[in-house]
This record gives C-alpha cells, sequence and structure tokens, in this order.
C-alpha cells in the first residue's frame, strides 16, 4: 500500500491530506472540500504547476514585464521552462494576454503577458 501526506494548496484553508492507494485506486483523507480530492491524486499521477515569472522588456516604463503561463505545466519541466523565460527579451509596447512564448517546450502551454506596457 503506497501512503504520502501534503498539504493541499488548492485554497487558502490548507488541508492536511493523507493519499493512499491500495489496489490501483487512490484514496484521500483530511480534506475538507472536493478539490482536495483532485489536487491530492493529481499530485501522485501528474502533479502540475502555472509558473509565473518575468521577461525583459526594452522601451517600456518598467524594465521587466510579467508574465505567466496559460495552463498548468508538468512540474518537472519548470526550471526549463524557467531558461527559457530568461532567454527572452521583447519590445514594448505589449497588452495584457499577448503570447510572448508559444506552446513552451511542446507543453501547449503559451508564456503570456500578465499586464499591459506602453511604449515610451
Amino acid at each position: 500500500m503506497f501512503k504520502k501526506e501534503m498539504i493541499c494548496i488548492v485554497c487558502p484553508r490548507g488541508c492536511k491530506l493523507t493519499v493512499t492507494k491500495e489496489n490501483e485506486e487512490y484514496q484521500v483523507n483530511g480534506n475538507f472540500c472536493k478539490r482536495g480530492i483532485k489536487y491530492g491524486i493529481s499530485e501522485i499521477v501528474n502533479p502540475v504547476r502555472q509558473v509565473t515569472s518575468t521577461v525583459k522588456i526594452d522601451g517600456a516604463t518598467h524594465r521587466r514585464l510579467p508574465v505567466i503561463t496559460d495552463r498548468e505545466i508538468p512540474k518537472d519541466l519548470i526550471f526549463k521552462v524557467m531558461n527559457e523565460i530568461n532567454q527572452v527579451s521583447i519590445q514594448a509596447p505589449v497588452k495584457c494576454g499577448e503570447i510572448i512564448i508559444k506552446n513552451v517546450l511542446n507543453t501547449d502551454a503559451n508564456i503570456i503577458a500578465s499586464r499591459s506596457m506602453e511604449e515610451l
């Protein structure tokens, strides 16, 4: 029998989850809501995260543009995605939601601007 304890990060409540696997079936205990069940199982089967960072931007009021993935990516690719983000430099103006890196590392996730920046 497999057993793992974790803290749920879906909401601020932070439930202490216990995920067990027996006979190819997962059981989640300690969750306050149903989202905890989904989170606990996904953390065992395929943990994913949304990545937030910044990229260099020229010709804008600020030096860095905040960006975010438009969907969650596998957790083990976070550092590789961060390396891709760190190699990007863009030119202002940029609108919120504009794609900065399309289909990053073939994950079907795009890196998008999370705010607009006007040109100086």
